[in-house]
């Protein structure tokens, strides 16, 4: 089915929704498609618990969190980049509260600024710990009041169409017709978010399975840094949470890590413990589980902060573990790290524009230079809302040398309806455990070569399938997934150093020269 759009926009997080926001102000007459493959709100932004990191008092300043943000990204940052985001934070900020998010207040009516690790000063603004579901919910009011916007819901990306590295859009699974549209349009925007689906434990939500990043790279895109995933240090250990973040706002504000005996142990790993760069968290709490055998450790904030001060600051962390018996304003929280963050991506400019003409990627998909080698807490979706004010801006810039390019409808084939779904949920069942065991907090090339043969058998089998059967959202997925395995293993192998994120045992030292680790697909 041919369908045509101005502007085509992948992804309803806070990337996605400002861009569009964006997009309709500066130019009215243009026509806006939205699309994500689940419900709007159902994305990473929603889950965001922690905050957004920004300047916003005289006690700090700038170039503090311009060095904090560099000592996280451990000599991959790029400075330029860092500097232009990091400077555009208040203003961006401003429009936020300007659509009705309510930044929680202290009681001098001051805005409430937490401390995450990594941080020097107190300057993560949030709405108690649950920020991003309150941004996502005025972004999504905001964008269903403006008529040029068009949003559809449960549309699954596909693939994109691009020859001679031009994008004219993409095929697009509706799930509930089971048609396949080909989207012509003007420019092509990419904001699905992250791959931590990747990893048998993660923080993310279903809909992380990579799949900007898999369709950048398959259109010739350049991928950088994807061996830089960021683990969290902090997820819910219970048989029936699924993944559920516990905040770095909470050790922030006071809470311990310990032994499931109740002996601490951060002091043993870096001087600012708890507070040091969740990397580092990371992998003390891996070592632990491995020295002692547990199957988890225990974040405490019971024993440092009153029962009020838990429930007024903490009320999402603390619904959400009553729920499996947990009061943690009684009793420590059981944790372990998760799968949490795709510092690389697809190479872009701070504007998402990538080596493919009219494709554009921002948001976790994108690598713009600014997280580096580790992400510093909340600056996440400070990214998301300046790669999304100046993506517009440079869209609309250029708007008279855009033009709609058809292409031809999507092609079945031979394919037929699938009997032997299983193949999907096993072939992604050994994909994350794998990617867990083999490419996960710590690593080694023995570990990794595993992994890389894995994954080529895989990707064979899946290749095999997407082929012989008609599409599906958990077969697309599938698909993605493979890829972005795949690019973080080569990656991961190609890094012969330890730095941020990345740890090999084989190579525990870092490089004196380092540069970013770039691929693109083969031609």
């Amino acid at each position: 089915m041919n369908t045509k759009t101005d502007f085509l926009i992948i992804g309803g997080g806070i990337s996605g929704l400002t861009l569009a926001i964006k997009l309709a102000r500066l130019s009215p007459a243009n026509e806006i498609l939205l699309i994500t493959k689940e419900n709007l709100e159902e994305g990473s932004t929603f889950y965001a618990q922690g905050g957004i990191a920004c300047v916003w008092n005289d006690t700090d300043s700038i170039d503090k969190h311009i060095q904090d943000t560099l000592k996280a990204g451990d000599g991959l940052c790029n400075e330029e980049i860092v500097k232009k985001i990091l400077i555009q934070a208040p203003e961006r900020i401003n429009e936020l509260i300007d659509i009705g998010v309510n930044f929680t207040r202290n009681e001098n009516g001051e805005y409430d600024l937490g401390k995450e690790g990594g941080h020097s000063e107190r300057r993560v603004l949030h709405v108690n710990d649950q920020t991003g579901q309150n941004i996502e919910l005025k972004l999504i009011k905001a964008v269903k009041k403006i008529d040029n916007i068009e949003i559809k819901e449960h549309w699954c990306a596909i693939n994109l169409y691009a020859k001679n590295f031009q994008c004219s859009g993409a095929y697009v699974l509706d799930q509930e017709s089971v048609n396949i549209h080909n989207i012509a349009a003007k420019a092509t925007i990419l904001a699905t978010g992250g791959a931590g689906k990747i990893y048998l434990y993660t923080t993310n939500p279903d809909v992380a399975s990579g799949d900007g990043i898999a369709m950048a790279y398959r259109a010739g895109a350049i991928i950088a840094n994807m061996e830089f995933f960021q683990f969290h240090p902090t997820c819910l250990y219970h048989p029936y949470a699924k993944s559920f973040l516990i905040t770095e706002a909470m050790r922030g504000e006071g809470a311990v890590l310990k032994d499931i005996r109740g002996k601490e142990f951060m002091q043993n790993y870096h001087p600012s413990k708890e507070l040091a760069p969740r990397d580092i968290v990371s992998r003390a709490i891996d070592a632990e589980l491995k020295r002692t055998g547990d199957d988890h450790v225990l974040l405490d904030i019971a024993s440092k902060k009153s029962p009020d001060f838990i429930k007024s600051h903490f009320p999402g962390v603390y619904d959400a573990c009553l729920k499996f018996g947990i009061d943690i304003t009684k009793e420590p929280i059981p944790v372990v790290p998760a799968a949490h963050y795709c510092c690389g991506g697809v190479l872009t400019k701070i504007d998402g524009s990538t080596k493919v003409k009219n494709l554009y990627v921002i948001g976790e998909s994108a690598y713009t230079g600014l997280h580096g080698a580790n992400r510093l807490a909340s600056n996440s979706l400070l990214e998301g809302l300046v790669c999304a004010h100046e993506c517009a801006h440079t869209i609309i810039k250029n708007i008279k040398n855009l033009h709609i390019n058809e292409f031809e409808e999507w092609e079945p084939g031979n394919a037929v309806p699938s009997t032997e779904a299983v193949v999907i949920t096993q072939n992604w069942d050994e994909i994350r455990r794998f990617m867990w065991n083999y490419v996960g907090i710590v690593r080694t090339d023995l570990r990794l070569q595993r992994a890389k043969k894995r994954i080529n058998l895989l990707l064979d089998e899946i290749n095999q399938y997407y082929w012989d059967f008609k599409i599906e959202k958990n077969l697309v997925e599938l698909r993605n997934l493979a890829t972005v395995a795949k690019l973080i293993i080569v990656s991961a192998i190609s890094r012969k150093e330890s730095r941020g994120i990345h740890f090999n045992l084989d190579y525990p030292n870092k490089s004196k020269m380092s540069r970013p680790t770039t691929l693109r697909r083969p031609w």
